[in-house]
């Protein structure tokens, strides 16, 4: 019985070894654990043995038949995760499957367009700390604690003298306290206001400012700047206009306004049916602006300007809410 064994042992090492296929080796699974198979056929010799061999010869079977079937899973799983399984092969001739492009945002897009457009003009692009000291984001601009303006401003501290910055006009002081002019470059980035979110604000957007200084800068040189601008942003037929306004960190002080790209300056819904729109702010440099960072307001002027870049997308694109540019819909996000 025991030669029995061996042999049967033996064969099974040698027909598993040459079996190559799921096919095959299921092919030697039924030959020796089928119920007609070879394991079978020791079992109903085994119970004829006399009852003092039983105890060895079972052993010697029990041991077999988990050899067999350990080999046997060891050899399917070998099979199934070979180099090439025969049911998972690539077909090269196939087409291949195109990956789905990826696309800027257009509050990205829109940074990227201002930039360009300035730096074409010669300005260098100059960035700095989201979180920003006082001095930096209002006294050095001309915004004592006092001054009625600071209440759009004041939030969102960090610790008693710093907060998250609410203007890029923070990185023309840092510019103006390390270099001496002439200086010409742009600040865009993220800046933090307490406004309530709706259609047309947010708590959190998007700043280009621009300044420039020099021994001869004059309030003519920021018309013909601005204007270029907004001809090569939204079109050569566009016309700006400048309105007086107020600003701590210039004087004198304008918003700009161009003529409504929606109706061309006819009147429409968009516009309030005035046919301009709002675009960004601007002006020279307040003389105080410049003691605060060592300049001689008698030898250096200046003009600086600032423009959100959430509503220069909204203008070009034709985007009715802001939160749109923040809610990561993907179907919106595509249009672009």
């Amino acid at each position: 019985m025991r030669d029995e064994i061996r042999k049967i042992a033996q064969s099974f090492e040698t027909e598993l070894a040459s079996a190559g296929s799921a096919d095959s080796i299921e092919a030697v699974r039924i030959k020796y654990l089928g119920r007609k198979g070879l394991m079978a056929v020791l079992m109903a010799k085994f119970r004829s043995l006399p009852n003092e061999e039983k105890p060895l010869i079972g052993k010697d079977i029990n041991l077999l038949k988990a050899r067999i079937q350990n080999a046997l899973a060891e050899k399917k799983e070998k099979q199934r995760s070979g180099p090439f399984p025969k049911k998972s092969y690539t077909d090269v001739s196939m087409p291949g499957i195109r990956p789905e492009e990826g696309k800027l945002h257009p509050i990205t897009k829109t940074l990227s367009e201002i930039s360009d457009i300035f730096i074409s003009l010669g300005f260098n692009v100059a960035r700095g700390p989201e979180i920003e000291s006082e001095f930096h984001n209002f006294e050095a601009l001309n915004i004592p604690p006092e001054h009625p303006s600071r209440d759009a401003f004041d939030t969102f501290y960090i610790s008693e003298n710093t907060l998250l910055r609410s203007h890029t006009s923070t990185v023309q002081i840092r510019i103006m306290e390390k270099q001496k002019p002439p200086i010409q470059a742009i600040m865009p980035g993220r800046v933090y206001r307490p406004d309530a979110v709706d259609a047309s604000h947010s708590f959190m957007f998007h700043q280009v400012e621009g300044l420039m200084v020099d021994t001869s800068i004059r309030f003519s040189d920021l018309k013909g700047l601005l204007s270029l601008f907004t001809k090569r942003m939204f079109g050569a037929k566009t016309k700006t206009k400048f309105r007086p306004s107020f600003f701590p960190f210039t004087e004198p002080s304008a918003e700009v306004d161009i003529s409504c790209i929606i109706c061309g300056g006819r009147g429409c819904r968009v516009c309030s049916h005035t046919g301009w729109l709002e675009i960004l702010g601007a002006g020279t440099v307040n003389p105080r602006v410049f003691e605060a960072v060592g300049y001689s307001p008698r030898k250096y002027t200046g003009l600086a300007f600032g423009m959100g870049v959430e509503r220069i997308a909204m203008l070009k694109y034709g985007i009715s809410d802001i939160r749109l540019f923040f809610e990561n819909d993907i179907r919106f996000l595509r249009q672009f």
